[in-house]
């Protein structure tokens, strides 16, 4: 059973939209022919993208049919990050995340909610029997996934898709979760629940341009996911520290017996020369390592925005063309405008009251 329908629609839709001018509008068009027990609505999170997306997603907002609510956010803040502001505003009893690339049929979204719905999961992940995308980011995709299988609470063999269905009990703890700057979707749903299950759907080439991830994105992303939501990085590194500790003990035994029994001077400046370079090299590694845990801890304590929202737009409830559009421009620093914000004080609100 769905919850109180009076508490939003059955299903939300969050699209990241950066350079999706020319596909984001089949897009809606597609989502709203849509028949969805309960309703549906449309969230458009337009992240700082340098086309005229945000034009087209205005638009989209005025015309007639399933509801659409258009985010645009302050400047580009990453998918993830567009995707936590989307949670944040979106109102369905489930919720579907999904890109504006047409590369997931959306004639797939019924069967998605479906299953979620009808199974009673937190968290539906879709694979693909064929993956339309370049080689070297599909390999990339299967390091990822292989990293997340060991560094945080995944379950074994399944696949990390950017469409993905999550009920509202989950939306609602990933959002108030986490306030830092380099949230990583996946990690804090498997912080939250296992209770998740998957589903083959079909995965088309792209209809337009080419991928907005690049080679420093997908790195950008492994790195959240690699430092923000597991400590076995900082483990390794102690276990390399007690590994070379231990070789290094050893050797020094072996030089000192072989001083004492030969009449020799100890020889072997080329083996030296390698194991001083090893060992440096693996000390800036770990002292690299702890100072990506230190720069995150510092951009968490100093407040770096999560997503700021510039402006929310929805289709208003007037006739004429002035009233077509609903501009909402959030107050500065409260949750509507964005991650993360300062609850006022008990006594700022007692004043106010």
């Amino acid at each position: 059973m769905l919850e109180n329908p009076d508490e939003g629609p059955a299903l939300s839709i969050v699209v990241p939209v950066y350079n999706g001018a020319a596909t984001v509008g089949e897009l809606v068009k597609a989502l709203r022919a849509l028949e969805i027990e309960g309703g549906l609505e449309i969230v458009l999170v337009v992240d700082g993208s340098p086309d005229n997306s945000l034009d087209v997603c205005k638009q989209l907002a005025a015309e007639p049919g399933a509801p659409v609510t258009v985010l645009s956010l302050s400047r580009n803040f990453g998918e993830h990050n567009a995707v936590m502001a989307g949670f944040a505003r979106a109102r369905g009893a489930y919720t579907i995340t999904m890109d504006d690339d047409l590369q997931n049929p959306p004639e797939e979204v019924r069967r998605l909610f479906e299953h979620a719905r009808d199974g009673n999961y937190d968290a539906v992940y879709t694979y693909y029997e064929e993956k339309k995308h370049a080689a070297w980011r599909n390999l990339g995709s299967r390091f990822t996934n292989w990293c997340a299988d060991k560094l945080i609470d995944k379950p074994q063999g399944l696949y990390l898709s950017s469409f993905r269905c999550v009920s509202r009990f989950l939306r609602e703890r990933v959002v108030s979760s986490y306030e830092g700057p380099a949230p990583y979707v996946d990690g804090l749903i498997f912080q939250i629940t296992q209770n998740v299950s998957r589903l083959q759907v079909n995965h088309l080439p792209r209809a337009e341009g080419r991928s907005n991830y690049t080679l420093r994105r997908l790195l950008r992303l492994w790195l959240a996911m690699f430092l923000n939501f597991s400590v076995m990085p900082l483990r390794i590194a102690t276990i390399l520290g007690l590994v070379f500790g231990a070789l290094g003990a050893l050797a020094a035994g072996i030089t000192i017996v072989e001083a004492i029994i030969s009449d020799r001077a100890p020889q072997g400046w080329a083996s030296l020369m390698v194991a001083v370079l090893v060992l440096a090299g693996v000390q800036l590694l770990v002292i690299g390592m702890i100072g990506e845990y230190l720069g995150s801890m510092f951009l968490a304590v100093n407040r770096k925005p999560q997503y700021l929202v510039r402006e929310v737009v929805r289709r208003g409830t007037g006739s004429d063309a002035t009233a077509a559009l609903d501009i909402e421009r959030p107050k500065v620093d409260t949750r509507a405008a964005g991650q993360p914000h300062r609850e006022p004080s008990h006594e700022l609100r007692r004043r106010e009251s």
